[in-house]
């Protein structure tokens, strides 16, 4: 069987719809680690370089996954490689939602590593929602959705898009959320957009968005690129997929950067009834909603950081947030 064949055999199987929740016990990850790969912070004069965007490489248990894949060209590619992360080792890709800042290097990074791997970055996990075409709202000519101008490129090199319609366990105790529930309104998207749903026009919510959840046995271990469904609604949602554990840590990007002071009260209160353990805030979360946010759940420095390119975190060790923020 060929690569494309092999890709394309899991990509139906996975779109089928979400796997069941495992019998008994859920499984738990032993090993994790999450190194930030783009954001717009560089944390270390000699190595990276900042954007705005966002991506992470996420190792549990010997799997490696790489969330979410930057804006500009060259930033991951040349930030992985001054960090001494080889890509090509990396099969699985999960995009978090449509904008570009997040799936803007799925092509350049594909080229990257194809040729010394085949299966590299070939499978991109996603959200139903994500490939729906994107409007603005005065009806100006143009497709706004950033995955939809690539995904025929991507696929034309090899790549498989598998979408999931609901939480999906992508490894032992590695959670897809899918579409997170807006159960609080928590507005986190510009509204300037219409989303061209199934069932008919609509103000783009960013339906798709949707985030990793790593059970351990200290809890969730949480990882975002935007947050665009709202911070508390994607930690409730992952504490109902994994049975009510605390969230140990929670990583990337949350959107927090224009709240206003009682919404981050309020959601500083949330967080702290999850029992949030450590808190890296990259990209769209804000540094102010980040010291803020430390403050109001109680945590000390070094378990709550702004987050910079190499700023990682590791079960077991906490958060390295580098020269510049630690």
């Amino acid at each position: 069987m060929t690569l494309a064949m092999t890709l394309g055999w899991l990509a139906t199987v996975a779109a089928v719809g979400s796997s069941p929740r495992p019998a008994g016990t859920p499984a738990r990850a032993q090993e994790v680690k999450v190194t930030v790969l783009s954001t717009m912070l560089a944390g270390d004069p000699a190595r990276g370089i900042g954007e705005w965007g966002f991506a992470a490489l996420v190792e549990v248990d010997g799997r490696r996954f790489l969330f979410d894949t930057g804006a500009r060209p060259e930033t991951v590619v040349r930030n992985a490689e001054e960090l001494g992360i080889d890509l090509a080792t990396v099969t699985d890709v999960i995009l978090s939602h449509n904008h570009a800042d997040h799936t803007g290097r799925l092509l350049a990074l594909r080229r990257s590593v194809s040729a010394r791997n085949p299966a590299a970055l070939a499978r991109a996990h996603v959200a139903t929602g994500i490939f729906w075409s994107r409007a603005g709202q005065s009806g100006s000519a143009g497709e706004r959705n950033g995955l939809l101008p690539i995904k025929a490129e991507y696929e034309a090199l090899g790549g498989v898009f598998v979408e999931h319609r609901g939480p999906v366990e992508l490894a032992p105790g590695v959670w897809l959320t899918g579409p997170v529930p807006r159960t609080h309104q928590e507005r986190n998207w510009s509204g300037s957009l219409v989303v061209k749903a199934p069932e008919g026009d609509l103000e783009d919510t960013i339906p798709e968005d949707a985030s990793l959840a790593i059970n351990t046995d200290q809890g969730i271990v949480l990882v975002s690129g935007c947050g665009h469904a709202g911070i508390i609604n994607t930690v409730e949602h992952a504490r109902g997929i994994l049975g009510g554990a605390p969230v140990h840590a929670a990583i990337g990007g949350f959107h927090l950067f224009a709240a206003s002071d009682d919404h981050l009260a309020w959601t500083a209160a949330r967080l702290k009834a999850a029992r949030l353990g450590h808190f890296l805030g990259a990209h769209c979360t804000g540094v102010e909603a980040v010291y803020r946010i430390r403050e109001l759940v109680g945590l000390p420095r070094r378990r709550a950081a702004v987050s910079a390119v190499g700023s990682s975190f590791t079960l077991g060790k906490g958060i390295d947030a580098l020269a510049l923020a630690g």
